[in-house]
């Protein structure tokens, strides 16, 4: 069994087309809260409530890294996608986390943002750009095979 954490934007489909494209491969997911409130707000949720928003986006921080962290060192394989919306500080930090543990390092991007991720890239052991891509990988480092 693979364990494979997905790190990275929350606002489109890609984890959803991974998962359901390894539906045959012998995967375990893991990925941060993705129900953005929920993840903003579960420190003061939990914790009570900050009347500054520095403190209050620190309490949310701070809980969810105890999950981030959770889930890279229980990986065998992170999966970092950074999106073209917004610019995912995050999935960065994820990324140099997972390099740093010695992590297997697929990066899903968009060509566009190759000159941005250049040195995310270099520490990756793959740089992908659709989920289709990574769910091939996937099964490659499974099975040895190649797709089609």
């Amino acid at each position: 069994m693979l364990n494979v954490y997905l790190s990275g934007e929350i606002h489109t489909d890609w984890r959803e087309r991974i998962i359901a494209g390894a539906e045959q491969l012998e995967v375990t997911f893991s990925g941060p809260v993705t129900d953005h409130a929920a993840s903003d707000d579960c420190g003061v949720a939990i914790l009570g409530a900050e009347p500054d928003k520095f403190w209050h986006d620190h309490k949310g921080a701070k809980l969810n890294a105890i999950r981030t962290r959770r889930g890279i060192e229980q990986a065998d394989v992170v999966v970092v996608r950074f999106g073209d919306k917004y610019k995912q500080w995050n999935a960065a930090f994820d990324a140099g986390y997972a390099a740093a543990l010695g992590k297997s390092l697929i990066v899903l991007s968009p060509p566009e943002h190759q000159h941005a991720l250049k040195e995310v890239h270099g520490a990756a052991q793959a740089v992908a750009e659709t989920p289709e891509q990574v769910v091939a990988i996937l099964a490659y480092v499974l099975t040895g095979t190649l797709p089609g």
